[in-house]
């Protein structure tokens, strides 16, 4: 299945998407706690997850902010922002966000929703590679 980074400032609930995530067959590649500490793990992880499930409320830098930096450096990474905060949802839309989970929330429609996600950017990731490599001079190929 989904190779998935959980970036959340509480380890119960690092633990309880864990739990979860894993008897769903997904693999939990890494975890962080706030949003600086998601950005530099996130150029560490190779190769990169197939979703990153950010928190929105976290200390040193939230979830939106460590979201558009991690854009920045990968505009093909697929993150689903997980808040009880409304506005977020409405900032997420149209800043490259994958999702938004709005709490609380079923842990199957996560699940489910998780799934649709991976499903479509790595399509996406798919086609970028595609285009890519048929810019590239015959032969030239990396």
């Amino acid at each position: 299945m989904a190779r998935i980074f959980i970036v959340d400032d509480e380890l119960y609930i690092q633990t309880l998407y864990s739990d979860i995530l894993e008897r769903a067959g997904h693999e939990v590649v890494e975890r962080a706690f706030n949003g600086v500490e998601a950005v530099v793990k996130y150029e560490l992880i190779r190769p990169p997850p197939d979703l990153i499930l950010m928190d929105h409320r976290m200390p040193i830098k939230n979830g939106m902010q460590a979201a558009a930096e991690i854009l920045r450096m990968d505009p093909a990474a697929a993150v689903l922002v997980v808040s009880a905060d409304l506005s977020v949802k409405d900032r997420a839309q149209g800043s490259g966000i994958a999702g938004f989970v709005e709490k609380p929330f079923n842990m199957v429609d996560l699940l489910k929703k998780i799934e649709r996600i991976v499903a479509e950017w790595s399509l996406r990731r798919a086609e970028g590679s595609e285009a890519l490599l048929r810019k590239l001079p015959v032969g030239k190929a990396p």
